[in-house]
């Protein structure tokens, strides 16, 4: 069995290397021509797989280690009985800890009580329904649109409108869809922008094109109030620089970029490819994943609540190093931009979740401190 497989996807060799040879390639270098032998095809977000790149090969199975599809075209698929599987879930919790950081930055800047904010959730699957259960579990105002899952199933769900209309805070987690049902393409419009409430910080770690770029940019100029936490770029990895110079966070696509995350997504693709050929697994996650290099934090008992969260979401994650590296790469001319952009991926830096660190306390902490972490995902224990 031959192997095609994006570069970035970590513990190649470790999850598939039985199952053949593996050529790896940079995710937007694969072609037809480099999957024209291949059987099995391994990807991340940059690579579009469809009719084009699969067409004449004897590729049966496609894998993406990511979350999102809207790089695979699954009629396709379908049409040419070809098997795929995506990692749903799998850096979820990445992501919900890039906005929890950068919602600590946006209120280190304004001297805001983040308890005092109304947040918007756009988009309530595996990312945005886990930065709910995180942000309505320390006790703080959510709203949520999801207009698909409103439709199946009811529940409590807003409009969009009432998200710009009321919110402080909105965080944008949809897909990207142009022409079904509920088209997210430019969900974002000049048209909704405008209408931002004064003072919003508005988030996107979903997918570029859910804001149209251009529209942000000209309000950010006529309106200082506004601050923008982009991860995410319409045209990447073309950035336009004139805007991410007006975000307050600008990062290279790396909101879910956690090891955890990108390991999780690829035992996630080894599992699916392993029912696919009906084959046991052989490997384990927990047997390849290293040992976190902040594995725990001690604290009195009488430490502050909002002082507890703030020293542990920005030990696990401060987004300002992601920031300071963009900015450096958007000096240089528009091709050199894109190769950075792509290499800021490449070699990210290891960063680990906050559900793996374990918080310690010299006496008994109060049950607002537990709920407060139960609510981060940290493992609490009474030290002895």
């Amino acid at each position: 069995m031959r192997i095609v497989a994006d570069e970035n996807i970590p513990l190649l060799d470790e999850f598939f290397a039985g199952f053949g040879p593996i050529m790896r390639l940079p995710g937007r270098s694969i072609d037809a021509a480099a999957v024209a032998n291949a059987d099995v095809l391994l990807v991340r977000s940059v690579t579009k797989v469809d009719q084009q790149l699969l067409q004449g090969s004897p590729v049966s199975f496609v894998g993406t280690c990511t979350i999102g599809t809207d790089h695979l075209d699954l009629e396709y698929f379908q049409q040419a009985n070809i098997a795929w599987s995506s990692a749903p879930g799998c850096n979820a919790r990445g992501v919900v800890d890039y906005v929890l950081s950068s919602l600590l930055v946006l209120a280190e800047d304004q001297g805001v009580d983040l308890s005092r904010r109304t947040y918007g959730i756009v988009g309530a699957g595996q990312v945005g329904g886990r930065l709910q259960a995180v942000l309505q579990g320390l006790g703080w105002t959510v709203l949520v649109c999801d207009p698909p899952r409103q439709s199946i199933e009811g529940g409590d769900f807003v409009s969009l409108q009432q998200i710009i209309s009321d919110c402080d805070v909105i965080s944008l987690h949809t897909p990207l869809d142009k022409a079904g049902e509920h088209p997210t393409h430019h969900l974002f419009d000049a048209e909704n922008l405008g209408r931002l409430r004064p003072g919003t910080w508005l988030i996107n770690a979903s997918r570029g094109p859910v804001i149209d770029n251009a529209a942000l940019r000209e309000l950010l100029v006529q309106r200082d109030d506004l601050r923008a936490v982009l991860d995410v770029w319409e045209a990447e990895p073309s950035v336009e620089v004139e805007l991410a110079a007006l975000c307050r966070i600008a990062t290279p696509h790396i909101a879910g970029y956690s090891l955890d995350g990108k390991l999780r997504g690829t035992a996630q693709i080894y599992s699916a490819l392993c029912s696919f050929l009906g084959q046991p697994e052989q490997h384990r996650l927990e047997d390849l994943t290293p040992p976190a290099w902040l594995a725990q934090m001690h604290f009195d008992a009488s430490v502050e609540r909002d002082w507890l969260i703030g020293s542990l979401c920005r030990a696990v994650y401060d987004p300002r190093r992601d920031d300071a590296d963009f900015r450096r790469s958007l000096f240089a001319d528009s091709a050199q931009q894109r190769a950075a952009f792509d290499a800021l991926r490449k070699h990210y830096p290891m960063r680990r979740e906050i559900t793996g660190l374990e918080v310690s306390f010299a006496g008994p902490p109060s049950a607002e401190l537990v709920q407060a972490l139960k609510a981060l995902g940290v493992v609490t224990r009474q030290a002895g």
